[in-house]
């Protein structure tokens, strides 16, 4: 008898079924009308990285926040966040902006308008995935 597959459960007495290895995928359905844009069916990679889900989603119900609230919201240090924050800024999903306070720099950002749509899709391509896997 060979070795059994990892993950799956083998009972003896039944005959191992074949059928559920060519099971169709579930096909994913919009959940609201933005989700129609991004006709790839892909996840939205840039966003789908904790850290920059982090921080488009600290943005999205935020007027805006300051490097070091971010910072200390998504509990990472200076280098993570400028790497992260700046591939988002990259692509256009936020805005720094940088002034100083007196002496001290402020470095500010603000989900843009691209950023809030690509978030959207995101959000409602996470919600179509469970629930196609909660149908199942």
């Amino acid at each position: 008898m060979g070795k059994p597959q990892r993950g799956r459960r083998i009972d003896a007495d039944k005959p191992l079924d074949k059928s559920a290895d060519k099971a169709r995928p579930a096909t994913l359905q919009p959940v609201r009308g933005q989700a129609q844009a991004d006709a790839s069916g892909e996840l939205d990679r840039l966003i789908h990285e904790r850290m920059r889900l982090g921080i488009l989603s600290a943005l999205a119900v935020n007027e805006s926040l300051t490097f070091n609230d971010l910072k200390k919201l998504l509990q990472t240090t200076d280098g993570n966040l400028s790497v992260h924050a700046r591939k988002l800024e990259e692509a256009g999903y936020v805005q720094c902006t940088k002034s100083f306070e007196g002496r001290v720099p402020k470095t500010e950002y603000t989900i843009t308008a691209i950023g809030r749509r690509a978030l959207e899709r995101y959000l409602d391509h996470m919600e179509a995935i469970i629930r196609a896997t909660r149908d199942r």
